[in-house]
């Protein structure tokens, strides 16, 4: 049995911020992911939450992220956005780039935010998602080191490349929210499962000679499965020629881990696309967003993309979230 803890999402942001400047983050880097912590705890997405916050310290502490980095933003277009994130976090980049790429979006419509020499974006929706409550159409897309191999083939060439759109509601929060990777199931999902010593579903990840596995440390040193087969090495294809060829990005086949102290900075990119649907479509797209989620919701028991991270969203804010006591102690070890 796991022993957990439950905080408030204040003091999840507050120990993240803490222990990211104790590794030697400014703050103005540290801020912005450590909110995205406390907001993809809240979505319930542990994978990505606090269990990374060891991680991003460790590679701050090794080079692999520039703790004290100050991205770098243009406009070299008035719908066009860029942001060089120096080799730091990509929160705070994506941060710069939004300051940008709303108001362009709001004035011309349709804008595009291109980010290079990054890192992890964490959970891609969450970025969307804040796109959604500024009232635009999000796009997003992130690559990251090659996990995937082509169709036939067994040595990986993409990442697990994730892609995200959010459509604003009327509440403050998306009316639709699609946050997936192009692999069978995120990388990180794996790498809890070889920490937690725990075996993988068949079906998630492949060994090197391109076979099922259910041992997650031999499908770390393998492949990850693509989603869907090779349609998923199709969208990771999509994705990786929009969030690193298009923004000047490192590719997967180039880039250095995620995970591991080894090669230095991965240098990848994000891709985000913002849309103003009142420049495209007047009042018809609230009317057809709400007709398509209703004729969703209206079948029992159907599931609609982002409707489970919403509801333990809005539960998180006030009841908080239940945290591995383990990682919390891995944590507060780096701040003391």
């Amino acid at each position: 049995m796991i022993e957990t803890r439950t905080l408030s999402l204040a003091e999840i942001e507050d120990l993240s911020f803490r222990a990211l400047v104790a590794a030697g983050t400014r703050e103005e880097n540290a801020r912005p992911l450590a909110i995205a912590t406390a907001a993809t705890e809240a979505d319930g997405v542990a994978s990505h939450g606090l269990a990374y916050i060891p991680i991003y310290c460790e590679h701050v502490q090794c080079g692999k992220v520039d703790g004290q980095a100050k991205p770098v933003l243009a406009q070299p277009r008035p719908g066009v956005v860029t942001v060089d994130a120096a080799t730091g976090f990509a929160h705070a980049a994506i941060d710069a780039g939004f300051e940008a790429l709303i108001p362009a979006a709001r004035a011309q419509g349709i804008a595009a935010l291109a980010i290079r020499n990054s890192y992890n974006c964490g959970v891609l929706g969450y970025h969307t998602y804040r796109l959604a409550q500024a009232g635009l159409v999000g796009l997003g897309f992130t690559n990251a080191p090659a996990s995937i191999a082509p169709s036939g083939g067994s040595k990986p060439v993409v990442g697990t490349n994730p892609f995200s759109i959010a459509a604003p509601g009327t509440d403050g929060q998306p009316a639709l929210l699609i946050d997936q990777s192009a692999s069978t199931i995120a990388k990180s999902e794996v790498m809890k499962h070889a920490r937690e010593g725990k075996p993988i579903p068949v079906g998630w990840a492949l060994d090197a000679e391109g076979n099922p596995t259910t041992d997650p440390n031999v499908g770390l040193k393998g492949s990850m499965a693509p989603s869907g087969g090779y349609k998923g090495v199709g969208v990771a294809l999509l994705t990786e020629v929009l969030a690193a060829a298009l923004t000047g990005a490192t590719l997967g086949i180039h880039a250095s881990p995620f995970s591991g102290t080894a090669g230095g900075p991965p240098k990848t990119g994000q891709f985000f696309i913002a849309i103003d649907a009142s420049a495209t479509s007047d009042d018809a797209f609230s009317t057809g967003i709400v007709d398509l989620v209703e004729a969703i919701r209206v079948q029992e028991g159907t599931h609609l993309p982002g409707d489970g991270r919403r509801a333990k969203r809005l539960a998180a804010n006030s009841e908080g979230v239940a945290v591995n006591v383990a990682t919390l102690t891995k944590i507060e070890a780096l701040i003391t």
